[in-house]
C-alpha cells in the first residue's frame, strides 16, 4: 500500500506550480542579428549543493491490522478509480483514511485527491495524514501547499515554519521552494507578507533573502526585491542565480544599468556562464554587437562544441560584416548538429553572396528545403539571377517553387519585389493584381497591390484595397498607416489623413514609420512644431532614409538649414542612392 513520497508530490507540484517561472523577472529575448529569435547557449545549469538529509523517523502506524474489510474497501476504490469514477474513488478513500487513521492510506488518499483534482478532499486527508504521522515533513508541505491554494495563509504559516525548521541542514532548499509554493496566491501583497515572517528568523540565510526578493518582486516592489538580493549577494557573493536575479531586476528599468552590473560580476566570477550567456544576450538587445560577439567567443572557448552558441558568434559575425568569421562558424554549426541546419544553409548563402561569390550562393541557397528560411532562400536565389540579367528565369523560378497556397502568396510578393528593385512598376501590379484576383481574401496580396498602385497612380485600387484590408484585419496598424500617409503625400483629405495616422498610431505607438507619417500630416497642416517632434523622435529609432527626407525639410521649413542639412548629410552617407531623399536635397539645393 505505501505510495512513493515523490508521487505525491509530483502531483502536488504539477498543480500549483504551473508557470512556477513566473515569479522571477523575465529576460526578454534578444534579437540575433540577420534572424527574429537569438538561439540559447546550452550551457550547463549551476549544480545544486547537495546537503545530506537525516534519517526519517518511520510512522507509527495503527494498532489495528489490515483487516479484509479494510482491504475489500480498498480494492472497490482502486477499482473505483481505474473505471473512470473519480467521485466514487475519492469519497472512498477519505472514509477509509477516516476510519483507520492510518498515514499510508491517507498518503494514497491525498494523491487520488490530487491527481483528479478533488483539492477539499485532498485538503481534508492531507490532515489525516500528517495527524497520523507528524514528523512527516512531505505530509506537513502538501497540506500548507493546500492550504495555500484555499487562499487560507494564516492556517498554513505554522505548517511552513515547522516544516522550514525541521530539517536545518536543507533549510536554504526549503525557502527555494517557497515561492513555488506560494505563488499561486493571488494576494501577492500578503505572500509577502508570510515570506517575511518565514524569513525573519534567518536574517544570515541567503534563500531566505532570495526567497523574500521573489515575494518583492511579485508584489510589484523592485526596489524591495533590489535591496534583498543584494543582501542575499553579500551573504554569498558566488551565487549566480541570485545575480542573474538581480541583473534582471535592474533590466527592467535599465539596460545601462544591467550592463555594468553584468561586466562588474563576470570581473570578479569569469566562470559564471549562465550569467555571461545574458550579458551576451543584452548586449546584443543594445545592438552592441562587438561586444556582444567578444562575450560569446568566450562562451565558445568554455564550450567549443555548443552549436547555439557557435551560431550566435557567426549571426554577429555577419552582423559585422565580418565574412571569414562568419562562414568558419557557420561551417563549424552545421558539424556540431545546430537544430535548424537549414537556417545555416541560408546564413551561408547570404554570406558568399556578400562575398560576391554568385555560384555558391546559388548553391546554398538552393540547398535549404525546409523550414522558415525556404522562402526567403529563394527569393535570394530569384534575386542573384535578377542580377544577373536572368529576369525571366528568376521569375519562373519563384512561379515554380510554391508548395502550398501561402507559399505561392509569398512568392508572388518575391517575384513582384524584384519587378519594383528592376523599375518595372507597371509588371509588379499586373502581378499582384492577377493574384489578388485568384485569392480576392489575402490582406497581404491586398496591401502589396496597394502600394504597388500608388506607383502606377491607380489611388481608386489603392484606396479600396487598403480599405478592404482594414475591415478585414482592423488591427492591421500598416494598412491604416499607409492610407493616411497618401493622402498626407499628396495634399489632399488631411483631416482624414490625421484620422487614419492616429488611429495607426494607437496600434503601434512604438513604430518610427507611422510617428514619420504623423509628422508629415502636421507638417502638411502647418503644425510645424508638433510635426518636428515626431519626426526627431522616428529619426532617433530608425535613421531611416525617407525619415530623415521629411525631418529635414519640416527643419527647413522652420528655417532651422543648416540642422536641415546635417540631417540630409548623415542618411546620404548611407543611402546615397535613396530616391526621396536625393530628390529632397536637390529641391533645397542652391
Amino acid at each position: 500500500m505505501n505510495i512513493s513520497k515523490p508521487a505525491v508530490w509530483f502531483l502536488l507540484f504539477s498543480l500549483l506550480a504551473l508557470g512556477a517561472c513566473a515569479q522571477q523577472p523575465t529576460q526578454p529575448q534578444a534579437e540575433s542579428p540577420g534572424q527574429s529569435e537569438q538561439p540559447a547557449a546550452a550551457a550547463p545549469a549551476p549544480k545544486p549543493r547537495v546537503v545530506a538529509r537525516p534519517q526519517v523517523k518511520p510512522p507509527t502506524l495503527p494498532v489495528q491490522a489490515m483487516s479484509q474489510t479494510v482491504l475489500f474497501k480498498l480494492l472497490l476504490a482502486e477499482i473505483a478509480l481505474q473505471r473512470g469514477q473519480n467521485n466514487v474513488a475519492v469519497q472512498s478513500f477519505l472514509d477509509l483514511a477516516k476510519e483507520t487513521k492510518d498515514p499510508r492510506i491517507a498518503q494514497r488518499a491525498t494523491e487520488v485527491a490530487l491527481n483528479t483534482r478533488f483539492l477539499g478532499a485532498a485538503l481534508e486527508t492531507a490532515g489525516i495524514w500528517l495527524a497520523a504521522d507528524p514528523e512527516n515533513q512531505q505530509a506537513r508541505q502538501v497540506l500548507a501547499a493546500l492550504l495555500v491554494n484555499q487562499a487560507r495563509l494564516a492556517d498554513a504559516e505554522p505548517h511552513l515554519q515547522t516544516w522550514l525548521a525541521a530539517d536545518k541542514d536543507n533549510i536554504g532548499n526549503g525557502f527555494m521552494q517557497l515561492n513555488t509554493i506560494l505563488m499561486r496566491h493571488q494576494d501577492k501583497a500578503a505572500v509577502l507578507e508570510l515570506t517575511q515572517n518565514l524569513a525573519k528568523p534567518y536574517p544570515s540565510l541567503p534563500e531566505a533573502h532570495y526567497s523574500i526578493a521573489q515575494a518583492a518582486w511579485a508584489a510589484g516592489q523592485p526596489p524591495l526585491a533590489l535591496t534583498e538580493i543584494r543582501a542575499a549577494l553579500k551573504l554569498r557573493a558566488d551565487w549566480e542565480q541570485a545575480a542573474l536575479f538581480q541583473g534582471q531586476v535592474l533590466q527592467r528599468t535599465s539596460n545601462a544599468d544591467a550592463l555594468a552590473y553584468y561586466q562588474s560580476y563576470l570581473k570578479a566570477h569569469p566562470r559564471a556562464m549562465d550569467l555571461r550567456l545574458s550579458y551576451a544576450r543584452l548586449l546584443v538587445t543594445d545592438k552592441k554587437y562587438v561586444e556582444a560577439r567578444t562575450e560569446f567567443q568566450t562562451l565558445l572557448k568554455e564550450f567549443p562544441n555548443n552549436a547555439d552558441v557557435t551560431m550566435a558568434v557567426a549571426l554577429l559575425s555577419l552582423q559585422l560584416n565580418d565574412f571569414d568569421a562568419a562562414e568558419t562558424q557557420l561551417q563549424h554549426a552545421l558539424e556540431t548538429d545546430y537544430k535548424d541546419p537549414d537556417a545555416v544553409r541560408f546564413y551561408l548563402g547570404q554570406v558568399n553572396e556578400e562575398r560576391k561569390r554568385p555560384a555558391d550562393a546559388l548553391r546554398w541557397y538552393s540547398s535549404v528545403n525546409g523550414g522558415d528560411q525556404y522562402v526567403p532562400a529563394r527569393a535570394r536565389y530569384a534575386g542573384i539571377l535578377a542580377k544577373q540579367g536572368k529576369m525571366d528565369d528568376a521569375r519562373k523560378y519563384l512561379q515554380d517553387a510554391g508548395r502550398n497556397g501561402a507559399e505561392r502568396v509569398q512568392f508572388t510578393q518575391a517575384e513582384a519585389q524584384l519587378l519594383r528593385d528592376a523599375n518595372d512598376f507597371r509588371a509588379a501590379f499586373d502581378v499582384l493584381g492577377q493574384a489578388v484576383a485568384k485569392n480576392p481574401n489575402s490582406a497581404e496580396l491586398l496591401y502589396d497591390q496597394a502600394m504597388a498602385a500608388e506607383k502606377v497612380d491607380r489611388m481608386d485600387v489603392l484606396e479600396s484595397n487598403l480599405r478592404k484590408v482594414i475591415q478585414m484585419k482592423p488591427d492591421y496598424a500598416h494598412a491604416y498607416n499607409a492610407l493616411g500617409y497618401t493622402f498626407a503625400d499628396r495634399n489632399t483629405r488631411l483631416n482624414e489623413a490625421y484620422a487614419l495616422v492616429e488611429q495607426a498610431l494607437k496600434l503601434a505607438p512604438d513604430d518610427p514609420f507611422i510617428m514619420d507619417s504623423m509628422g508629415w500630416v502636421l507638417f502638411r497642416m502647418n503644425q510645424n512644431d508638433a510635426a518636428v517632434t515626431f519626426l526627431q523622435r522616428a529619426f532617433e529609432i530608425r535613421p531611416d532614409a525617407e525619415i530623415a527626407a521629411h525631418l529635414g525639410e519640416v527643419l527647413w521649413a522652420m528655417g532651422r538649414q543648416e540642422e536641415a542639412k546635417k540631417v540630409w548629410a548623415t542618411a546620404l552617407k548611407d543611402n546615397p542612392a535613396n530616391e526621396l531623399l536625393s530628390a529632397t536635397v536637390k529641391k533645397f539645393s542652391p
